[in-house]
């Protein structure tokens, strides 16, 4: 366990020393959501509609545009060499680098899409349930995000393949996050939209570890 917190800071600390990576994602998230609103006018009724769609689509492509250096900077500086020979196991250290992604990207999407739900006009408790999805539904795209930029470590153009692996497989979470907005919109309760994001990141924190060590095995051989 002290491993695992020891890798958690250092990712930490490495973002801290490169504060420009993460703003760009933010950025992106905010313009891209910004765009809408702006583009199709002010019809407050369509805009609050997509507001759920709008939002969860550009988080999730928000969260990828960090991923392709996941792994690779320590592919390239011999790092993960280190890693594939310490005596803690490898899907610890997948799971800390995840962590530490969703920490800069995951958690600040989440706190910062309610005030971009603002400008679709929508009311309060769907804000709130806006912020509380994302924050459950972010840890899974993290995690399959983590688990494409392992397979494609090494690969040339690794950031279109990621994508592509990633996109299929993140279509659960975007649905039922969505989904969840436009189930309170309806006068319903969206906590079991909730739980089930709940459980999608529960499998993929179960499984997606084990896959990415080895990949992670496969790519430092």
């Amino acid at each position: 366990m002290t491993g695992f917190i020891a890798l958690v800071a250092r990712d930490l600390r490495l973002v801290w020393r490169r504060p420009g990576d993460v703003a760009v994602v933010l950025a992106f998230f905010v313009v891209a959501t910004v765009l809408f609103p702006l583009g199709i006018g002010p019809e407050s009724n369509l805009l609050a509609r997509i507001a759920a769609g709008v939002l969860w689509c550009a988080a999730l492509f928000a969260s990828l545009l960090s991923l392709d250096r996941l792994f690779a900077a320590d592919y390239e500086d011999g790092t993960l060499d280190l890693l594939l020979l310490a005596p803690w196991p490898l899907e610890l250290a997948a799971l800390a680098k995840c962590l530490a992604h969703w920490i800069v990207t995951g958690l600040p999407l989440a706190v910062l899409a309610p005030f971009l739900g603002i400008a679709f006009g929508l009311d309060r408790p769907s804000l709130w349930a806006l912020a509380a999805t994302l924050f459950v539904g972010t840890p899974t795209l993290s995690l399959i995000g983590g688990l494409a930029a392992a397979l494609t470590l090494g690969a040339r153009r690794s950031g279109a393949l990621l994508a592509l692996l990633a996109l299929p497989l993140c279509v659960p979470t975007l649905i039922f996050g969505a989904g969840a907005i436009e189930t309170l919109a309806a006068g319903e309760s969206f906590t079991t939209h909730l739980a089930i994001l709940g459980a999608l990141a529960l499998v993929a924190l179960a499984t997606t570890p084990w896959a990415m060590a080895a990949a992670l095995r496969q790519a430092g051989e």
